[in-house]
């Protein structure tokens, strides 16, 4: 089971009006209760900085360890 301070990654399934989310991407989440209770998701985006968007644009994905320990360095 995932500890709560580890990264958490997600696979972005729709960008309809937003820029910088790309469909098919992986994108790292940050934990954000409040925004989770309006069914938003804190991500860091194409930007380079974290934005709320739907929780429907994205379904969760399990990555072995040392895809997730490259993504976390390039991030």
């Amino acid at each position: 089971m995932r500890k709560n301070k580890e990264r958490k990654f997600l696979l972005c399934i729709e960008n309809r009006d937003c820029d910088d989310l790309i469909k098919g991407k992986i994108y790292r989440v940050l934990e954000d209760k409040r925004a989770s209770q309006e069914a938003y998701i804190r991500v860091i985006d194409d930007s380079g900085e974290d934005y709320l968007y739907p929780e429907a644009y994205f379904v969760p994905v399990e990555l072995p360890r040392e895809s997730e320990k490259a993504l976390n360095m390039a991030i």
